[in-house]
């Protein structure tokens, strides 16, 4: 009998809670119809979309009505960098500025041309240079450029969590339009006097224990996006064509709704397990090094890496120990290649190679990380082993 097996991969995808798992599968027997249709069956199914925006819109403190569901994070971003955001009263952003550290949805999905993007530098410990964003804020508003500045809420590999209320002053103080991607931060920090000033802040719903498959973008006041990113019928304030996906935005607000109520205990119940963890590992590799750890953070997030020890190496070794984690790139191929964010915040290649994270999440339990610490204690003494050896 296989035993119990630690998942500490929540920042890649979280399990569905069972009350959301419940609800999704309410709605997809009591709620056969089209949202978009005037019968009463259509009504219903209209009501249940309507009342999940409402809960996903207090994820950021935002007026329903701003919200519009997408297929998922990705695919949110995509469509806010694609150069059709607006805001009331400016005219279109003809440059982008991106910090380094941003996922690969928006460092790669975005739409604008290279020589109209510019990547923001981060420091040592990842979080964004604010006096080169004011530089460079001040330079385009000078010649009358309209910027769009993308920055993350918190990063998905090292849980960094940005000076969004600064960056939101600096955009604002010199007529940019601002994005933040809140998918990782969303339900696990208190974000929303933060991102109040946002043009555009993009969600999913598999981080906080909702289904996969569904996200949204949240648009500020006086902003939107044109043209829409889906065309054909009026779904979404027209914004997003086609037949919503009813069941996974009913999961989505509830799961949404639930990460709110939690959100104060187990922002503190992580934490505490978190740092559990890097104690643990640090008492069995002392030289180990974790990253973003000058910085603030999300409570459940660890990426550390041991000098000597290969990612590729330790990701097989504990999976087959029943241990679940990831290493720093987070490549959503499968692979394991060197981390992006970790080049951008100055780490050397060969300490990179060996990043690894552990993130937690709703179901996380003290005996997953007791789990987790025995079996790097197993690796880590497998590598001392060969390292004795080979001297």
């Amino acid at each position: 009998m296989e035993r119990e097996r630690a998942y500490l991969d929540h920042n890649a995808t979280s399990a569905v809670k069972p009350e959301v798992a419940q609800a999704v599968a309410r709605a997809l027997v009591e709620l056969p119809g089209n949202p978009s249709s005037i019968h009463r069956e259509g009504r219903a199914a209209r009501a249940a979309i309507e009342a999940a925006r409402a809960r996903v819109a207090g994820l950021v403190g935002a007026e329903a009505s701003r919200v519009a569901f997408t297929s998922g994070g990705t695919e949110a971003s995509n469509a806010v960098l694609s150069g059709a955001l607006r805001r009331r009263g400016l005219p279109a952003p003809t440059r982008l500025l991106i910090g380094a550290t941003e996922h690969p949805c928006g460092l790669q999905g975005h739409g604008f041309t290279p020589d109209a993007t510019e990547i923001l530098p981060v420091d040592a410990d990842g979080v964004l240079r604010l006096d080169v964003l004011e530089a460079r804020l001040a330079t385009l508003a000078g010649e009358g450029v309209t910027a769009l500045v993308s920055v993350q809420a918190a990063n998905n590999e090292t849980g960094v969590v940005q000076p969004l209320a600064r960056v939101a002053a600096l955009t604002c103080q010199h007529g940019a339009l601002l994005h933040t991607d809140a998918v990782q931060a969303a339900g696990r920090i208190s974000i929303g006097r933060n991102i109040f000033p946002a043009d555009a802040v993009t969600l999913s719903g598999h981080k906080l224990g909702g289904p996969k498959g569904v996200g949204a973008i949240v648009l500020g006041e006086g902003a939107g996006l044109e043209p829409a990113f889906i065309r054909g019928g009026g779904q979404e304030a027209r914004l997003r064509a086609g037949t919503e996906n009813l069941p996974g935005i009913v999961g989505f607000g509830l799961a949404a709704e639930l990460a709110i109520a939690a959100l104060p205990e187990e922002a503190v119940r992580l934490a505490a397990l978190r740092d559990g963890i890097a104690a643990g590992v640090r008492a069995r590799a002392p030289e180990a090094v974790v990253f973003g750890e000058g910085a603030e953070r999300l409570p459940n997030t660890l990426c550390f890496a041991v000098p000597g020890l290969k990612a590729e190496t330790a990701l097989i070794a504990l999976d087959l120990d029943g241990v679940a984690v990831s290493s720093g790139a987070a490549c959503a191929s499968g692979k394991v290649s060197r981390s992006g964010v970790l080049a951008a915040m100055g780490v050397e290649s060969a300490l990179s190679a060996g990043a690894l994270r552990v993130s937690l999440g709703w179901n996380s339990r003290q005996d997953d990380g007791e789990r987790f610490l025995a079996a790097f204690d197993r690796l880590v003494s497998s590598l001392y082993k060969r390292r004795e050896r080979a001297a």
